[in-house]
């Protein structure tokens, strides 16, 4: 199913049907000037749902990362990335998509944070992305991370999961109230995928 993509540029998929994530890493990877061609998995509806069996962050994404390039031959991207909150032992970490029980119903995971924070003064946390590429025999990992603290209430309209709660250190805005060319400036996934854009230059 390889794809050679169009005029010079290189065809890369990242491993994931979330719109909100594709826009994110299209943005990045052309501000990084790689000249490549993102494409998300709702252009290979056949491809698998690969389950997030790992015990970590490397882990989950290297798992999806080998099975969409096995699928699509073309080079991969994936992610694991989460919300690791100092006073829940760094939970809900690799946990964050569903921490409600319900994968992706990110105001039941918000406000179930929110909930177990009631009374905690102390509301450290970091984000946390490790983003893995897999090109033929080549497989990398790198990780982003965010340090900040949480809010007691959700702020701002932009983003999603728990960028409303999520105030970065040296800010008084959540994530959710940063412009979007802000938060990649700063996001542990813009700093993840700035580490790997270098490797996905054309040849």
């Amino acid at each position: 199913m390889a794809d050679p993509g169009g005029a010079g540029r290189r065809r890369v998929v990242l491993a994931t049907r979330n719109a909100h994530k594709v826009r994110e890493l299209a943005r990045i990877l052309a501000d990084a000037g790689t000249g490549v061609t993102l494409a998300g998995l709702d252009e290979f509806p056949d491809a698998p749902e690969v389950p997030e069996t790992g015990l970590t962050f490397a882990d989950n994404s290297l798992l999806k990362a080998r099975a969409i390039a096995a699928f699509t031959g073309l080079p991969a991207i994936a992610d694991d990335s989460g919300l690791a909150v100092d006073a829940l032992h760094g939970m809900p970490g690799i946990f964050s998509a569903r921490w409600s029980g319900k994968h992706g119903d990110d105001q039941a995971n918000l406000d179930l944070v929110l909930g177990q924070l009631a009374d905690v003064t102390q509301r450290g946390a970091q984000f946390i992305c490790v983003a893995a590429l897999v090109d033929g025999d080549r497989e990398q990992t790198v990780t982003g991370v965010l340090p900040g603290s949480l809010a007691r209430e959700p702020r701002g309209k932009n983003g999603f999961g728990y960028d409303p709660i999520f105030v970065p250190d040296g800010e008084q805005r959540t994530t959710a109230e940063l412009a979007p060319d802000e938060k990649d400036a700063i996001s542990h996934r813009g700093r993840a995928f700035r580490a790997l854009a270098p490797l996905l230059a054309p040849a």
